[in-house]
């Protein structure tokens, strides 16, 4: 039976970059307009066939519906393999089907939500008159190093002027604190650079969308948000960290709890270290080994989110330690049981660590994980850095000391850790409660785009 869409008043149409790490926060930002407007607000979430088979079945509103264009782009399955190749895809192939798809919507679309590197979707929105606004799924603070790389180059710390000294500070880009070159986005001077040039153009596109979003909490990057407030002549908003925190009280309450929550229910208190490393690149082999053993040599528990082959990851005999390929990750990092965070650093990843108060121990790879572990260290000063720098191998030795003592509680420095990541998480709960910043901002994007769809 057909879905009675007259009632709607209001047509979001969101079109997520096609990777996990960029589908969950608008899909989460979704769920979020959708809980504030259940009645007469429409959204449609327009992704490839072979997504809607990843996340077809998760569970989502009754006002939240997928749409789909045919698999025009590589596989997500080895999208690693060719990164380039699979970037340039998204800038190429997926505009017509995109837009064909819009023409045959029934209900008239009233804005369309976009990730920031899809910029195509400006030329859909100028074409069919539909307002747009742009959503960057990483920090504001990496989109403030984008869009003023400019002046990067004009520093010598990028491009073909770059001096090659990563020691260097940073301290003149508006918003973002004091910052090593070294900790710069990859793609300004390493790896990704191959596309930069198309990255750099989307982003510098971004600001001339009617709207631009930030997954961010504003009390943790009110500098970089207020540069571009003051910058800007369209509305900036910071929605909060576009996480699954709404139903986190759904989940306390859950009867049927997996396997793996049920395993840390028997686990001390604050005891586990929770080691992820993402879900798109990783460390190389030699690294991975030391990693794996500098674990197992701590002797402190430890849960691991791992793909491929498992049996690498848990010695025989190893009672303190699960290994799964995947779970819900804010869950199990706000479980009492938890006592630290080894992650990749993508902004969703460090989004939650903060949320959650744990602190983190910081191994990052590629792109803006860099840029977000020295937030994380440096800034909030609720973590600390396990990689020395890119293509030094960290000892099993350094690993396993380092693990020891940061999942020592005791300890001046780990107190005064655990402090701070408290206070952060503090100021995460009350930005997403009722009244808080990210709230306040969200209910502003609605009424914005409420009144356009009225005035058009």
């Amino acid at each position: 039976m057909a879905e009675p869409w007259d009632s709607v008043s209001c047509h979001v149409v969101a079109i997520p970059y096609p990777g996990r790490g960029h589908i969950n926060p608008l899909m989460n930002l979704c769920k979020l307009i959708a809980l504030r407007r259940p009645s007469n607000f429409l959204i449609t979430v327009i992704i490839t066939e072979e997504w809607l088979g990843f996340i077809g079945s998760e569970p989502k509103r009754t006002n939240i519906r997928f749409a789909t264009i045919p698999n025009v782009i590589p596989s997500e399955l080895n999208r690693a393999a060719d990164f380039a190749g699979f970037f340039n895809a998204t800038l190429t192939k997926m505009e017509d089907p995109v837009e064909q798809l819009l023409r045959r919507m029934e209900v008239p679309v009233s804005v369309l939500v976009y990730d920031t590197y899809l910029s195509w979707v400006l030329n859909i929105g100028g074409r069919m008159n539909i307002p747009v606004a742009n959503l960057f799924t990483m920090s504001a603070t990496v989109f403030s190093m984008s869009f003023h790389y400019d002046l990067l180059v004009e520093n010598c710390h990028a491009g073909d002027s770059f001096s090659g000294n990563v020691e260097e500070i940073v301290d003149y880009i508006p918003g973002v604190h004091p910052i090593r070159v070294a900790d710069l986005v990859t793609c300004f001077n390493g790896k990704g650079k191959e596309v930069w040039p198309v990255s750099s153009q989307a982003i510098l596109m971004a600001t001339k969308a009617q709207y631009l979003l930030f997954v961010s909490i504003y009390e943790l990057e009110a500098r970089a948000i207020d540069a571009f407030k003051s910058k800007l002549s369209i509305p900036v908003y910071a929605v909060g960290p576009a996480i699954p925190y709404f139903s986190l009280n759904d989940i306390q309450n859950d009867q049927n709890a997996p396997d793996y929550v049920k395993w840390l229910d028997r686990q001390p208190r604050a005891s586990v270290l929770y080691i992820s490393q993402g879900s798109f690149l990783s460390v190389s082999d030699a690294q991975l080994e030391e990693i794996i053993a500098g674990v197992h040599d701590s002797g402190v528990r430890y849960m691991w989110i791992a793909r491929g082959d498992k049996t690498r990851f848990k010695y025989e005999n190893d009672e303190k330690g699960l290994v799964i390929p995947w779970c819900d990750q804010l869950r199990v990092l706000c479980h009492g049981s938890i006592g630290a965070f080894w992650s990749h650093c993508g902004w969703n990843s460090t989004k939650e660590g903060a949320f959650s108060g744990v602190p983190i121990l910081t191994f990052p790879i590629f792109w803006d994980q860099l840029s977000n572990s020295k937030m994380i260290v440096e800034d909030w000063k609720m973590g600390k850095r396990v990689s020395i720098g890119e293509g030094i191998l960290v000892t099993r030795e350094e690993i396993s000391k380092l693990i020891r003592s940061f999942m020592d509680e005791e300890s001046e420095k780990g107190k005064e850790m655990r402090k701070r990541a408290k206070e952060v998480e503090k100021i995460c709960r009350q930005a997403t409660a009722e009244g808080g910043s990210a709230q306040i901002d969200i209910d502003s994007f609605i009424s914005d785009i409420s009144k356009s769809r009225m005035n058009s």
